[in-house]
């Protein structure tokens, strides 16, 4: 589901370009970087120490598994043509964040709950163009 995120979160590139915004991942381990890669048009960094999670990583306990919400979201992504791999630790929650150039900070944060809670891409871009440094070429 990381991987059907990744995708929707590229379909923005073209307008988080215009407004002079990059796109980047961090992930926290190695183990499916190449595989991840063709679905995310940005820089994909390893965070091997898993500073950017935080403080207080948040994990998604076992149980969690059988949680209706999240067989819905694997089918919805697997029926998108989205296949996952099973090898890893997927049980570590990430999140999207739109930083803002110099002071301005995060301008928008979406922590994941569960697996396929993605961030809503239409607050990502009023929250890039509330950005007090966003480019207006569009």
């Amino acid at each position: 589901m990381c991987r059907e995120e990744a995708a929707g979160l590229s379909s923005l590139k073209p307008e988080l370009d215009a407004r002079g915004f990059n796109l980047y991942a961090v992930v926290h381990q190695r183990l499916g970087h190449k595989e991840f890669q063709p679905y995310l048009k940005g820089e994909i960094y390893l965070d091997k120490e898993r500073r950017f999670y935080g403080p207080k990583e948040r994990w998604m306990f076992l149980s969690g598994f059988i949680r209706p919400s999240i067989w819905m979201s694997f089918f919805r992504a697997n029926k998108k043509g989205f296949e996952g791999n099973m090898a890893g630790e997927g049980r570590l929650l990430g999140g999207v964040f739109v930083v803002g150039p110099g002071g301005e900070g995060i301008l928008y944060e979406h922590r994941e709950s569960e697996w396929g809670d993605h961030a809503n891409t239409t607050e990502i871009l009023e929250a890039v163009k509330r950005s007090k440094s966003a480019k207006s070429r569009l």
